[in-house]
C-alpha cells in the first residue's frame, strides 16, 4: 500500500515536471514577436527609401528590394518560432482551448500540432521557405559577369525550384 502511494506521488511529480517546457514556449513566442518587429522595421525602412524617389543608381533599387525581402525572411523566422512554441505547448503541456472552439476547419491550420512528427514537418517546411527567401534575397543583386556566374545563378534557381517542388510534394503526401 505504501509503495503504491509513493508511486502515485512520484508520477504526479513527473507529470508536473512537464511544465518546465513553458520556458522554451515563452522564449520562442517572445522571439517570434521580436522577429516580427525586426521584419516590420526592415520593410518600413525600405518603404521610406522608396518614398525618397528617384533612385540614383540601379544598386539602390536592388538593395531596397533585398531589404524588403530580408524583412519577409524575418517574418518567416518569426512564424517558425511561433509554430515551435505553439507546438511544444500543445504536445507537452495542454491543448489550447481557443483552437478547439468553432468548426472543424479551424482545427486544421498550420498551428495545429498533434504529434512530434507533425511539428517537425511543419517546422522543416517553414525553414525551407525561409532558406528560399534568403537565397532569393542574395540573387537580387547578383551580377552575371561570365559563364560561370550564369551557371551558378541557373543552378541556384534550379535548386530553389526543386526545394519548392519538394515542399509541395511533401505537403500533398502528408494529407493523402
Amino acid at each position: 500500500m505504501a509503495a503504491r502511494w509513493i508511486a502515485r506521488r512520484f508520477e504526479r511529480l513527473i507529470w508536473k515536471f512537464r511544465l518546465i517546457s513553458i520556458v522554451p514556449v515563452v522564449l520562442s513566442l517572445l522571439g517570434s514577436v521580436g522577429c516580427f518587429v525586426i521584419g516590420a522595421v526592415e520593410v518600413f525602412n525600405a518603404f521610406l527609401v522608396i518614398m525618397r524617389l528617384p533612385f540614383t543608381t540601379k544598386s539602390v533599387a536592388a538593395k531596397t528590394i533585398a531589404q524588403m525581402v530580408g524583412g519577409v525572411d524575418y517574418f518567416v523566422i518569426g512564424i517558425a518560432l511561433l509554430i515551435f512554441g505553439y507546438g511544444i505547448y500543445e504536445l507537452v503541456i495542454s491543448d489550447l482551448d481557443p483552437s478547439l472552439e468553432g468548426s472543424e476547419e479551424q482545427h486544421t491550420n498550420i498551428l495545429s500540432v498533434n504529434s512530434l512528427q507533425s511539428l517537425k514537418t511543419k517546422l522543416s517546411n517553414v525553414i525551407v521557405v525561409g532558406l528560399i527567401v534568403a537565397a532569393f534575397k542574395k540573387t537580387i543583386g547578383f551580377e552575371v559577369n561570365d559563364a560561370t556566374d550564369l551557371l551558378a545563378l541557373c543552378g541556384s534557381v534550379a535548386m530553389l525550384a526543386l526545394s519548392a517542388w519538394l515542399i509541395v510534394r511533401s505537403h500533398g503526401a502528408s494529407h493523402d
